[in-house]
């Protein structure tokens, strides 16, 4: 029988990674997406094509391009305050979920709390997937 001592140790026989065991989350979603296009009932581009929206198009990132953009460009702030809706469409952010944006601005005498319940009006285009 041979001892750690005997030889090289395990860790040193191994010249390849291993891959940590996936969530059983993500288990269970591979397996729905794995049975939904088995069944013909998902497209696995059409899957592909939203996440990639909401992992590069759709999200909070967005929301902080259109602060930054009001932050330096004051004749976008008052189109913002105006009409939101138009003026972060100038950006190519809207469609559902940012029909109806509106923008409230704080001042020195004058601050916001905006309190999301988040309803069917929750502005997926500038702030992504709402939290779980």
């Amino acid at each position: 029988m041979k001892s750690d001592s005997d030889g090289p140790s395990q860790a040193q026989d191994h010249d390849h990674q291993h891959e940590a065991v996936p969530s059983d989350m993500t288990l269970r979603v591979k397996a729905l997406e794995s049975l939904l296009v088995e069944k013909g009932l998902v497209d696995p581009a059409a899957l592909d094509t939203l996440v990639d929206a909401y992992e590069n198009k759709i999200g909070p990132r967005n929301g902080a391009r259109v602060v930054a953009r009001a932050w330096v460009d004051p004749t976008y702030t008052q189109r913002l305050l105006t009409d939101a809706t138009a003026a972060i469409g100038e950006l190519g952010y809207g469609g559902r979920g940012g029909a109806h944006m509106v923008v409230v601005e704080n001042t020195p005498k004058l601050h916001n709390l905006v309190v999301c319940t988040l309803c069917s009006c929750y502005p997926w285009p500038v702030l992504g997937l709402p939290p779980v």
